[in-house]
């Protein structure tokens, strides 16, 4: 439709410019190529040769012996009149009325045609109709209609409750009697509340397939514009729309991008967007009601949202849209897997406990993922081997087979996931090993990834204390065998985590409160300056008990996986020479190898053919996020 606009104004313009030149030259091409100078003109007229002469200003055009149209130029100041009448040529004189609206026309059509430019671009840069540049205040709300590809609530899974929550206001749309009779009103608003890729841009998609009312969709930065006033004229002309088409539903997403609390920052805050605020507010609780208008809005910040936008009577229900548990991940991947061929392998139950902390959209990715690596392979079907292998490129990011390491840095990189290993299943508490390897993925040399039983709500001392002495299980592996002279930077990344977890103990979870108290001591960034400022409030001293506490937590993390290692010095060497030989090895072979046992494979050069069927349990959300050559990158903890 925009094309098709385009080149009409271009064919239009076209027409009026030809038009225009055809009206300025007027009737020069009847005679054009057929000029004579003025002196001919005379001595024809003289000879007799001219009958009739058409005077038109200082052109004269007359037809001479030749029988043809024939044009010559009066002079200035020469008077051609007497010298016409003496030899008896008949005169005919053009009107001159016009030629001053044709000079006034030449003059201002230069400008006339740069204004009708400006404007054709600027109506494209504001995105042309009503965003155009002589339509900067009217609203960039798209009625939305799903003739094709329409989602409802059956393909919205794994978010329950938001479901029940937002089908309560469809049904209040369809049937609001059934509420009105016992005094209910229909909510003035939902704010979906999650993190990015649960869902929440779908559930808005859903409330329109399932309601059959008007469904008006706009963008939070739509709203704000380079001109002070334009968001506010947006708005108000978005509810006029909306009231045409009562009961409907308005779905704003990402709704922080002009809903932030005003006031805030250095030097108060931006004039434009709070001004977009306060009629966002008065539009959705003022003195003028907006019945039959639902205001359904999306954010991933509510942290930063203004609090008379949050409050009930503009967005009465807030809908949280969490990460799915493992009963959501199962019916998400159900939704997701409709349209792949399955192997009959395929539990998708397994893959479901092996995600925990996926969001709807890392599922789907996982699925597209594994139908992207069978049809590689050239299969016919998605089967358990194509998910394990997406799950670990999702996770822990693609092998890096072309990177060439030697077999020192291999023995070392062995002994240090070894490490790690033996640590992790010995310690009082920590989750299984789900897989060991010394194939280098993303930027980590290798990985050992573990295996959470269930979705972990919170996590104890002994969990954190645990997993601290498991992340220094690579450094104390590498300086028992290689002696403290040779030990490398590849512990880097656990150091970092390590440190991050028992600060994290120290002054958010109060387990140093013999020394510290109950006090929350992370949040506590402030200065004369305000919450943009630096420094603490607390003293030098305090934060000297901070310091003294870390290094406490995690020199005994350190020196619980030197005990470790030192009492199973021979499951770290079995396990060593086992990752050098098959590279990676999961769960249940780690046991073998440390039990002295042989393994058995279909195919020992194939090393990604090991997802052995036993799964164990669940595999935590885990993407290494290493900068530098760290080999064991742990997942992060949850409290």
């Amino acid at each position: 439709m925009g094309n098709a606009r385009n080149i009409a104004f271009w064919v239009v313009l076209f027409v009026l410019v030809m038009a225009l030149f055809q009206l300025f030259s007027g009737g020069n091409s009847t005679v054009a190529g057929r000029d004579v100078p003025y002196s001919d003109f005379i001595n024809q007229v003289e000879n007799g040769s001219v009958s009739t002469v058409t005077l038109d200003g200082e052109r004269i055009v007359f037809r001479g012996a030749s029988g043809a149209d024939q044009m010559t130029i009066k002079p200035a100041d020469v008077d051609v009149t007497d010298t016409l009448l003496k030899n008896n040529v008949r005169i005919v004189a053009e009107s001159q009325q016009q030629s001053g609206f044709l000079s006034a026309l030449g003059l201002w059509l230069p400008f006339l045609v740069l204004i009708g430019i400006w404007i054709f671009f600027m109506n494209r840069m504001q995105g042309g109709g009503k965003g155009g540049a002589m339509g900067f205040g009217k609203s960039k709300a798209k009625l939305l209609t799903e003739k094709s590809g329409r989602v409802t609530f059956d393909d919205v899974a794994g978010i329950d409750e938001a479901k029940e929550d937002l089908e309560e206001i469809v049904e209040f749309l369809r049937n609001p009697q059934k509420f009105s009779r016992l005094g209910g009103k229909i909510p003035k608003g939902a704010l979906l509340v999650g993190p990015p890729g649960t869902g929440k841009t779908l559930l808005a998609r859903a409330v329109a397939g399932e309601a059959g009312v008007p469904f008006f969709t706009i963008s939070g930065s739509d709203f704000v514009e380079m001109f002070v006033g334009v968001g506010a004229s947006r708005v108000r002309d978005m509810f006029e729309q909306a009231k045409k088409n009562a009961p409907c539903i308005v779905f704003i997403d990402e709704i922080d991008a002009v809903g932030r609390s005003r006031g805030v920052g250095y030097g108060g805050g931006n004039d434009e967007r709070e001004q977009t605020l306060n009629q966002l507010l008065v539009e959705m609780d003022g003195f003028e009601a907006n019945e039959g208008i639902i205001i359904v809005a999306a954010t991933n910040r509510p942290d930063v949202l203004d609090p008379a936008l949050l409050r009930p009577g503009r967005f009465d229900r807030q809908v949280q849209v969490p990460n799915p548990d493992i009963k959501g991940r199962e019916k998400i991947l159900n939704v997701h897997a409709r349209k792949v061929p399955l192997g009959a392998d395929v539990d998708l139950r397994i893959i479901a406990r092996g995600t925990p902390g996926f969001s709807g959209a890392d599922l789907a990715n996982l699925v597209n993922e594994s139908a992207l690596s069978a049809a590689r392979i050239g299969r016919r079907v998605v089967t358990m081997e194509d998910f394990e292998q997406a799950k670990d490129k999702v996770m822990m990011g693609a092998e890096r087979r072309s990177m060439v390491m030697t077999e020192d840095e291999k023995k070392l990189t062995a002994y240090h996931e070894a490490g790690h290993a033996i640590v992790g299943l010995n310690v009082p508490q920590h989750d299984p090993i789900h897989k060991a390897t010394i194939i280098p993925r993303g930027r980590a040399l290798g990985l050992v990834l573990s295996l959470p039983e269930r979705d972990r709500i919170s996590a104890s001392y002994q969990w954190f204390t645990s997993r601290i002495a498991m992340a220094m299980g690579g450094r104390v592996a590498e300086e028992l065998i290689f002696g403290k002279e040779h030990v490398t930077s590849g512990a880097s990344q656990d150091i970092k985590q390590a440190t991050q977890m028992a600060r994290a103990m120290v002054t958010q979870y109060g387990y140093a409160h013999e020394e510290l108290g109950f006090v929350d001591y992370a949040n506590e960034q402030q200065s004369f300056l305000g919450p943009y400022g630096g420094g603490t409030n607390h003293s030098s001293e305090t934060q000297k008990l901070i310091d003294d506490k870390v290094k406490e937590i995690i020199n005994d993390g350190y020196e619980t996986a030197k005990r470790i290692l030192t009492e199973k010095a021979d499951a770290l060497e079995n396990l060593a020479q086992g990752l050098l030989e098959y590279e990676t090895l999961t769960g249940p072979e780690i046991m073998k190898v440390i039990n002295g046992e042989v393994l058995t494979r279909g195919d020992d050069d194939d090393h990604t053919d090991i997802s052995g069927g036993s799964s164990l349990t669940a595999v935590p959300k885990t993407k290494p996020k290493s900068k530098g050559p760290d080999i064991a990158p742990e997942p992060e903890p949850s409290a």
